[in-house]
């Protein structure tokens, strides 16, 4: 399929109360509102074509932008690469879940995120920590120092109050990730996010609300799911 087909095809997939949905999160025009779901028999047609996926997230449209990312070839992008995606990367739901989802797959992803995490930019900054969050649920333990994971973790403990609005959310997911997913530092990730404590976070909203990694720990603990890891990062 080419670029005009796909967008095509995308089009047709689009329906209006997903479109409210994600322009609700900060997705804006030009979009179709199509279920991630929906995406997956052309997908499976395509399987990975990094030059189309290009393309497609050029096109600015958030739909074809989370396409890209579906059928995008991580092995074949440099860090230059990914800069450019997070260029136009407008809202949390593509720097997070398409640009951070594709850099986890790649032998680069580490060192990009901590790029990115000291970079002081607010969606690059969440870009990063969700990095580690997906690189946490889908690697194995050894892969990751342990000296370095625990140092990230002072590193909320001191910032995450301090931090930019959307850089909070995943700071905050990187405490409970680390709890969750990277067994050597269980213990430090429940004290970390005992001392952190809430976190208020849409203050520019008419209500903020509170978060807190100790909870949802907890709730994972009483479900068993310590040391989860999943197969795939990318759907």
């Amino acid at each position: 399929m080419n670029l005009e087909e796909v967008m095509q095809e995308l089009e047709a997939l689009g329906k209006e109360r997903t479109k409210k949905i994600y322009m609700s999160n900060g997705a804006h025009e030009p979009l179709f509102g199509v279920a991630t779901g929906a995406m997956k028999p052309m997908a499976r047609k395509i399987k990975k074509d990094q030059a189309l996926a290009d393309q497609l997230y050029a096109t600015g449209n958030y739909d074809a932008m989370y396409f890209a990312g579906v059928i995008a070839d991580p092995k074949a992008m440099t860090a230059a690469d990914f800069e450019r995606w997070m260029e136009t990367a407008y809202f949390y739901m593509i720097t997070d879940y398409i640009v951070a989802v594709t850099l986890a797959e790649t032998d680069i992803a580490q060192e990009v995120a901590d790029a990115w995490i000291a970079s002081g930019d607010e969606l690059k900054m969440s870009a990063g920590w969700s990095c580690y969050c997906w690189l946490l649920g889908s690697r194995k333990d050894d892969e990751f120092s342990s000296d370095k994971l625990e140092a990230m973790l002072v590193q909320v403990k001191d910032t995450i109050h301090d931090s930019p609005e959307r850089t909070k959310f995943s700071m905050n997911n990187f405490i409970y990730t680390v709890a969750i997913s990277y067994q050597p530092l269980h213990d430090q990730a429940v004290e970390t996010a005992k001392m952190v404590g809430p976190v208020e976070v849409n203050k520019d909203k008419p209500k903020s609300k509170l978060i807190q990694a100790s909870e949802n720990i907890q709730k994972a603990v009483d479900q068993g799911r310590i040391g989860f890891k999943r197969k795939y990062v990318r759907c």
